[in-house]
C-alpha cells in the first residue's frame, strides 16, 4: 500500500524550502506528497522578496480536497502564517481522523524575514501544538514559544518540557544554533518519557535553506509509513545530515541542501549520527 503525507505550508520560489522541500523529502523517502499551500513567497537564496498568504477558505478546501480522498499517514505544518490561518488549519484537522502531525513552527526564514505574524504566536501555542503527535523547533522558535534564552543542553531540556507542558505528544528541539559545543545536538523527549539526544558533527556550510522543513517532512515521511516515532526521527537525522553535507552549491547566498543524498548512497551504513542518553 502506498503512503501519503500531506504538508500544510508556504511555497518557496527557489524550491530549498517549504512546500517543494517537503514534497521532494517525502518522494525521496518512498511517500506520495499531498499539499495544501498557505502562502506564496518570491524567495531565493538571497532572502524572501515578497509574501501574499493564500485566503483561509481556499487553505482549508485544500485539506479538505485531500482529507476526503486520500488516506494520509501523516501531516506535517510549516509556514502559517496568520492566527486566523492557525486557527482555520487546527479546527480542520480536529474535523477528521486523527492522524500523526508533525508541527515545525516556522517564524523566521533564514536571511531573517518574518513568516508568522506577531499574533499568531498565541494560536500556534493554544490551538495546534495540544495536537501535534511532535513539535520541531529550533532554538530561536523555542525561545519565542518560551519566552526564555536557551544557550546550554540543561536550557534546551528545560525548555522542551515547558513546550510538552503545552500538549505536544513529542519534542524535537534542534540544538544547531548552540555555539557552546562543536556538534550539532538535537533532543528529543516525549511525555511518555523518552529521553535521547542526536549528536553529529558540524558541517562547515553556508548551504543550509530549508533545513528545518526537510527535517521535520523527512520526519513525516516516515511516519506516513507507520515507522515507529523514535525510528523516523532518528532516520530523518540522517536524511538532512547528508543533505546538508552533499550540498548543490547553487544559489548567491544561503543555498538549498541536497534532497536526493540519502538515495544516492543508498542508504548506506550510518555513521554520522551518534546516539547518547538514550533512555
Amino acid at each position: 500500500m502506498t503512503s501519503v503525507a500531506l504538508t500544510i505550508a508556504g511555497s518557496d520560489s527557489g524550491g530549498g524550502a517549504g512546500i517543494q522541500a517537503d514534497l521532494k523529502t517525502f518522494q525521496e523517502l518512498g511517500t506520495f506528497g499531498t499539499s495544501a499551500l498557505t502562502a506564496v513567497t518570491a524567495q531565493n537564496t538571497l532572502g524572501v522578496h515578497a509574501v501574499q498568504p493564500i485566503e483561509t477558505d481556499i487553505v482549508i478546501a485544500q485539506i479538505e480536497a485531500v482529507l476526503n480522498d486520500f488516506t494520509v499517514g501523516a501531516a506535517k505544518t510549516g509556514m502559517l502564517f496568520s492566527a486566523e490561518i492557525i486557527e482555520a488549519v487546527a479546527a480542520t484537522l480536529n474535523r477528521h481522523e486523527r492522524i500523526p502531525l508533525v508541527i515545525d513552527p516556522v517564524m523566521i526564514a533564514k536571511g531573517g524575514a518574518s513568516l508568522l505574524q506577531e499574533t499568531a504566536i498565541a494560536a500556534l501555542k493554544e490551538c495546534l501544538i495540544p495536537s501535534a503527535a511532535l513539535l520541531t523547533p529550533n532554538i530561536p522558535e523555542a525561545e519565542v514559544l518560551t519566552g526564555m534564552k536557551i544557550v546550554s543542553m540543561k536550557d534546551m531540556e528545560n525548555a522542551a518540557n515547558q513546550l510538552l507542558r503545552m500538549g505536544a505528544g513529542a519534542v524535537l528541539l534542534k540544538g544547531g544554533h548552540r555555539t557552546d559545543t562543536p556538534y550539532a545536538e538535537d533532543l528529543f523527549m516525549s511525555m511518555a518519557g523518552d529521553y535521547f539526544l542526536m549528536r553529529s558533527k558540524r558541517i562547515d556550510t553556508k548551504d543550509t535553506h530549508g533545513t528545518g522543513c526537510t527535517f521535520a517532512a523527512a520526519i513525516t515521511a516516515e511516519l506516513a509509513k507507520r515507522v515507529p516515532m523514535r525510528e523516523a526521527v532518528v532516520t530523518a537525522k540522517h536524511f538532512i545530515h547528508v543533505a546538508i553535507e552533499d550540498g548543490l552549491s547553487i544559489g548567491n547566498g544561503h543555498g538549498p541542501t541536497n534532497h536526493a543524498a540519502f538515495r544516492n548512497r543508498g542508504n548506506a551504513e550510518r555513521k554520522d549520527v551518534e546516539l547518547i542518553g538514550k533512555r
